[in-house]
């Protein structure tokens, strides 16, 4: 149960990280924006929630962004994908977790080369630290050369999110204000950061109450609703499997106790025959069983918490990033949890042993006595 609750409850902060790393938990941008056909439509960073969302409660972070397509052309190959902007307010947080290579580049309001490119560009296009490529961006005039960018390799990072990895590059916000002729209070979108994910939904509907109405706010949900439905399918699971695992346990302690009951047959006989009542006799044997399983308890924490410790710092198990995102099987459990899992086995398993036990009252003295 401890293994099955930890790899869930990793894979899916895991796998949300990396889509909250890319766009923050909630984007606002304009309802005529269109990323997948490269068009982003500007908004003035004069909003009245930029930069601190004070209207709305548990708001950790807003910062502006914009997007830009472009391709980049080798002697042997070419990509077309796009370069995310950002600028001294981007929080940087989760792609120092996805930093491989290099250093995070530093954007501030002069121009910069730097860029920060994913480990499956790097070896497609056969780049790597201190590489420098070119980089063309179309103008809506199809009729007029493209406009070139010289960009400079400064870190490599794997997100394991194949489907983001292929698609962005990060770069500085004022070569993507300049290429789309924006002065530099114009961007593309915001991306808001809420402080507790359980409460984005709630928090989506107040960002919304309170941003203008030309203006869209959706959730990462939303923009990602295949992702997400298919990571809540995994509290299904993991509640099925400890389902099962109760049931088998339940039963296993069932067993035992019926076990007990019929060997020591005659020293029921004996104390019923001395006075003693049903009840008593049950809460021997109920305590009996209460300690066979708590001894089961404590080896199975000690079994479960090893191995996810060996998981979590040698990681022997890996998975399929194209499947999974990720390309080994995290894991992630707190005290509460372990403790709250215990509690509610233990409970389960004295409870049901109440039942059997009742078997005690059916014995008659006489008869296991003179059995014997």
């Amino acid at each position: 149960m401890l293994i099955a609750v930890a790899i869930n409850v990793g894979l899916q902060q895991k796998i949300r990280d990396k889509a909250v790393a890319f766009n923050g938990h909630m984007i606002i941008s304009n309802f005529d924006s269109n990323l997948s056909q490269g068009a982003q439509t500007p908004i003035s960073k004069a909003q009245s929630f930029y930069p601190t969302f004070d209207a709305v409660e548990g708001i950790s972070h807003v910062q502006a962004v914009a997007h830009k397509f472009g391709i980049i052309r080798t002697e042997t190959d070419f990509e077309g994908l796009y370069v995310k902007g950002v600028g001294p307010d981007y929080n940087w947080q989760y792609m120092t977790d996805f930093l491989i290579r290099g250093q995070l580049p530093t954007y501030t309001s002069t121009y910069s080369n730097a860029v920060l490119i994913s480990e499956h560009l790097a070896n497609r296009l056969g780049f790597d630290l201190g590489s420098t490529f070119q980089m063309y961006f179309l103008k809506s005039d199809t009729s007029q050369p493209p406009r070139i960018m010289k960009y400079n390799v400064v870190g490599i990072f794997n997100s394991g999110f194949e489907e983001l990895d292929q698609t962005f590059l990060i770069g500085d916000i004022n070569h993507i204000q300049r290429l789309n002729r924006w002065d530099n209070t114009q961007v593309g979108q915001f991306e808001v950061f809420v402080e507790d994910y359980n409460n984005l939904d709630n928090k989506g509907l107040e960002v919304y109450a309170q941003t203008p109405s030309q203006l869209n706010v959706e959730t990462i949900k939303q923009r990602y609703p295949i992702i997400f439905e298919w990571i809540s399918i995994f509290d299904k699971n993991t509640f099925g499997i400890i389902a099962m695992m109760i049931l088998v346990g339940v039963i296993n302690m069932i067993t035992a106790l019926l076990v007990l009951i019929l060997e020591r047959a005659q020293m029921i006989g004996i104390l019923k025959a001395l006075g003693t009542t049903n009840w008593s006799i049950q809460k021997i044997f109920i305590y009996t069983a209460a300690y066979l399983a708590i001894c089961g308890l404590l080896i199975g924490n000690i079994i479960g918490l090893a191995l996810l410790g060996i998981q979590f710092y040698f990681a022997p198990i890996s998975l399929d990033p194209s499947v999974y995102y990720v390309s080994t099987a995290p894991v992630q459990i707190s005290i509460t949890t372990v403790v709250y899992l215990n509690v509610m086995t233990l409970i389960i398993c004295l409870l049901v042993l109440i039942i059997p036990s009742y078997l005690i009252s059916k014995i008659s003295p006489v008869k296991v006595i003179k059995f014997d």
